[in-house]
């Protein structure tokens, strides 16, 4: 079995500072793209950022110049520096994860997508 646990959230007050971080345990030879979503309450989950093995980002709009994905290949996790809090960013924050968790022939894998339980985050004004 796979999991991802999320650590980091809170409360904290608007152009405040969070980091959070996630880190896969189980039976994992790989990792491809890692990610952060978040679901605002009576929202949809939207995408936070990403990060690929190759370390190739990407970010919300909403985040770009105030948040930064990174990761740790050798503690499977990942994480999410949060700069410059917004009220708005207050949500539930999951981890996402591309698991390999089956060698194949010819250099391929079984992959799995695997989401952490959340943290949450609330910024006040």
């Amino acid at each position: 079995q796979v999991l991802l646990v999320e650590s980091g959230g809170g409360l904290v007050q608007a152009g405040g500072s969070l980091r959070l971080s996630c880190a896969a345990s189980g039976s994992i030879f790989s990792i491809k793209a890692m990610g952060w979503y978040r679901q605002a309450p009576g929202k949809l989950r939207e995408l936070v950022a990403t990060i690929t093995s190759g370390v190739s980002t990407n970010y919300a709009d909403s985040v770009k110049g105030r948040f930064t994905i990174s990761r740790d290949n050798a503690k499977n996790a990942v994480y999410l520096q949060m700069n410059s809090l917004k009220p708005e960013d207050t949500a539930v924050y999951y981890c996402n994860a591309d698991v390999g968790i089956e060698r194949l022939p010819y250099g391929s894998g079984r992959y799995l997508e695997v989401w952490g339980q959340g943290t949450l985050v609330t910024v006040s004004s």
